[in-house]
């Protein structure tokens, strides 16, 4: 009797504890489920604030030569009205609605409608069909990865007008370049509120729905983990390569068309800033399927912070270099091109060789050779929403016994090159290392929360063996 009793109480416990691990996985594992008043504050600065400071920044290249402080002072000493700067701002045209509709048309076809064929000849390269992390609710999606080859597609159309069938100028983008701005606004706005909405009434997953009961959170943060239409059209990884990262080296390229146009040559600068940005950009497509393990799509849903991010910020502050070059143009002398050409290959380097060591680590199961031996690491488990208990390994060799985030201290590196290449004379070349900075080091603290509260006392295993984040003996 008493050892039934005894073993009825065990199996009690025994559920508890599941039940307990479920919980925490479900509270903690992915986005917030709670709202504290910080991160309430936080959000409504942006909804209110991200999108006027993308416009502050086109418009202050546009009627102040890209000098961030001339339009404050013309508003604090009179000189003009807040009327004055808009009334002189270019307005949503038809055109320019024509041009982003077709654009963003063509990547859903290219996206939708032509199953990849690049991994079928190019050597190394992983496309097709192809299997992302776990969710959550511990659920496996599928995806179509073929965003190399409709980057390929894009750039030779693109090429072959400027060549030879001029039906439009090369300099098209940057002459639309405000109108497009609004377009961009109106499809990032509209995606999240469509995502929020789709999560309500018809989420692809509802094991995967998060609702905090905060309105703004779940608008901005998103509800869906992965929403989709259909089999194949999921949010999170078209808008977050297509159409903003494929118009990235187009926008380089409309850039370099203006500043010939006006200044009669394409300065070094303007070339550092095509190649270097370009490198990073046909490294994001070729490895578009390493993408689907990383935090975008393993861990943050979908709402407003990727709909809007990848519609209006990525594509406008992201090419604020080569923007600035237009207005500014900037001929290098060969140390100082040659120091960026280096600092920007090397930060490349180290960004791609610390990712390919955790990608092989992962593809082999810790079963490969990591600067010539066999890697160690930490032997970690985790528990799904559905209560299913799942184990990984945390790798401590190669870069990954450097810093628990090096991929991002070589694309840090990679930034600033980017910076570089403008010279001295204005900070806004300068934005994008410092946003940068500030977003790959929240997303680290933000990740080894996440990983903190999945993992455990694993993880407390793992910063002991890997101490520092991003530089060593430093951070």
């Amino acid at each position: 009797m008493a050892a039934r009793q005894e073993k009825k109480l065990a199996e009690e416990r025994k559920h508890q504890n599941m039940q307990n691990g479920t919980k925490a996985s479900q509270g903690q594992w992915g986005r917030a489920w709670e709202v504290d008043w910080f991160s309430l504050a936080s959000i409504l600065f942006l909804l209110t604030f991200a999108p006027l400071i993308v416009y502050y920044f086109i418009m202050s290249c546009a009627q102040y030569q890209c000098s961030l402080t001339a339009p404050l002072l013309d508003l604090l000493t009179g000189n003009k009205h807040l009327s004055d700067i808009w009334n002189r701002t270019p307005t949503l045209t038809y055109r320019a609605a024509g041009i982003y509709s077709l654009w963003v048309t063509f990547q859903v076809v290219l996206y939708m409608s032509f199953p990849d064929f690049c991994h079928k000849f190019l050597p190394g390269y992983v496309g097709g069909v192809q299997e992302g992390a776990v969710t959550p609710a511990g659920v496996v999606n599928k995806y179509q990865i073929n965003g190399l080859q409709a980057w390929i597609i894009t750039h030779v159309l693109w090429f072959a007008n400027a060549s030879f069938l001029h039906l439009f100028s090369p300099t098209i983008i940057f002459d639309n370049w405000i109108p497009l701005l609004w377009c961009a606004n109106i499809l990032g706005y509209a995606v999240s509120t469509f995502a929020m909405i789709k999560g309500y009434f018809f989420p692809t997953n509802a094991k995967d729905c998060k609702f905090t009961g905060n309105f703004f959170y779940d608008y901005m943060m998103g509800i869906e983990f992965n929403p989709r239409i259909g089999k194949w059209f999921d949010f999170k990884l078209f808008f977050n390569g297509r159409p903003g990262i494929v118009a990235w080296t187009l926008i380089n390229l409309s850039f370099a068309a203006k500043q010939q146009e006006l200044h009669g040559e394409v300065t070094n600068s303007m070339i550092l800033v095509n190649v270097l940005q370009g490198i990073y950009v046909l490294d994001f497509f070729w490895n578009e399927a390493w993408y689907l393990k990383t935090i975008d799509i393993c861990h943050d849903h979908f709402g407003w912070y990727l709909g809007w991010g990848d519609c209006v910020w990525l594509p406008y502050l992201y090419t604020l270099q080569g923007l600035y070059l237009v207005y500014h143009p900037v001929q290098l002398c060969t140390a100082h091109a040659l120091g960026v050409l280096v600092l920007g290959l090397l930060g490349y380097y180290i960004f791609r060789a610390t990712n390919h060591q955790k990608d092989l680590f992962r593809r082999t199961n810790g079963n490969c050779r990591i600067w010539g031996r066999r890697p160690e690491y930490i032997e970690c488990s985790y528990t799904s929403v559905d209560g299913t208990r799942y184990h990984s390994k945390l790798m401590t060799s190669g870069f990954w016994g450097w810093a628990r985030h090096f991929n991002y201290t070589g694309d840090l590196m990679g930034s600033l090159a980017y910076c570089l290449a403008c010279g001295f004379e204005h900070f806004l070349p300068y934005f994008y290392i410092t946003y940068m900075a500030v977003l790959l080091i929240h997303r680290c603290l933000r990740d080894e929360h996440r990983c903190s509260s999945k993992y455990g006392k694993d993880w407390e295993r793992y910063t002991a063996a890997v101490p520092y984040r991003l530089l060593p003996g430093v951070f």
